[in-house]
């Protein structure tokens, strides 16, 4: 199996299951909180609060989301440049947040949306004629065609902020993943004009 997305999965894991069963102040300490970025430096939890979850229902959609994306994509792109991908998506994903909620210090955030967000984006780049089905719908929707809606669905609700789910971090994730492959390998996309367009 691809070495990079296994290392991700198992430390996701490991450390999330650690800190919702054993040791909860590991989560406390991962958390990111933009408003103490920059104040007290806390500038390692840009990367630490990727690998704790709030529940183990938010780690599990994670882990079958990754699971479902990464290892074709690691196995096309290359470890180095899956996991540059990766890391990418989960700092990009939390710098939009801090821009959004730097100024409130009661905000805290966990969560690797953001970089596996940019893994599913990179990979609907490379592979446009797959489908996903998404729950609770039933039918399989053509890649390219979800993507758009995503970023539609996710831009609306972050303006919204009405919920307790990062949305911020999910469209800066899918839009890191879309500018990394632009940058890695334009050619990709030529491809994927090709597959919507007939």
């Amino acid at each position: 199996m691809p070495p990079g997305a296994l290392l991700i999965l198992a430390l996701t894991c490991a450390v999330s299951l650690i800190g919702l069963y054993v040791a909860p102040q590991l989560i406390v300490r991962s958390l990111f909180r933009p408003y103490w970025l920059v104040r007290r430096g806390e500038y390692i939890r840009l990367i630490t609060s990727g690998f704790v979850h709030g529940d183990l229902g938010h780690l599990l959609f994670n882990v079958i989301t990754f699971y479902s994306f990464a290892f074709l994509l690691e196995r096309h792109i290359g470890t180095a440049q899956f996991l540059a991908l990766y890391f990418s998506g989960l700092l990009v994903g939390n710098l939009g947040t801090y821009f959004r909620h730097r100024a409130d210090p009661n905000y805290s955030c966990l969560g690797a949306s953001g970089a596996i967000l940019a893994v599913m984006f990179a990979s609907i780049v490379y592979f446009p004629s797959q489908r996903l089905i998404i729950l609770p719908i039933p039918l399989p929707i053509p890649a390219p065609l979800f993507a758009l809606g995503y970023l539609a669905y996710t831009y609306y609700s972050a303006r919204l902020a009405r919920d307790r789910i990062n949305h911020d971090a999910h469209f800066g994730g899918a839009l890191a993943g879309l500018a990394f492959v632009a940058v890695t390998n334009p050619g990709a996309y030529r491809n994927l004009l090709v597959t919507v367009l007939g």
